[in-house]
């Protein structure tokens, strides 16, 4: 396996994973308030045709599910989070800067600004991108093909 493909795959995703974690907890919280507004089911209610239940209970029901779901996803990328990061800070700082402007924020001719800033031509730019990217996959999965 070619671990050098999913380690660019991380490092595309990571921002998107890092903001995830804000943004989860709100729907937790969306999903909590709409619990309250379920009022409790009677028990003499009647049970809805072919639904197992009545539709308070079925609604309960998919709130608590997807609320496990989302705290299941939270701490699932919680953990594919620190260890990017972790990866990340195996790199030094022109590193983790070449690999942040050319995967993580993808920035339109970010090699050519790298080149500019850090006075030296496109094919050094293209050679550090390289070895970054190989440091970086050997610090996430220690190899970097199998």
């Amino acid at each position: 396996m070619d671990w050098k493909i999913e380690a660019t795959d991380k490092l595309k995703q990571y921002e998107a994973k890092r903001q995830s974690l804000q943004i989860i907890p709100l729907e937790i919280a969306q999903i909590e308030s709409t619990m309250t507004g379920i009022r409790s089911a009677r028990t003499d209610s009647i049970a809805i045709r072919n639904s197992g239940g009545n539709a308070r209970e079925n609604m309960m029901l998919s709130c608590i599910v997807r609320k496990e779901e989302l705290r299941r996803n939270i701490e699932q990328t919680e953990l594919w989070v620190q260890a990017v990061t972790a990866a990340l800070d195996m790199l030094n700082d022109d590193e983790r800067k070449i690999l942040d402007r050319m995967y993580i924020h993808r920035e339109k001719k970010a090699a050519d600004r790298l080149a500019e800033e850090l006075f030296v031509d496109l094919k050094t730019i293209y050679r550090w991108k390289d070895d970054a990217l190989r440091k970086f996959t050997i610090a996430l999965y220690g190899v970097e093909t199998s």
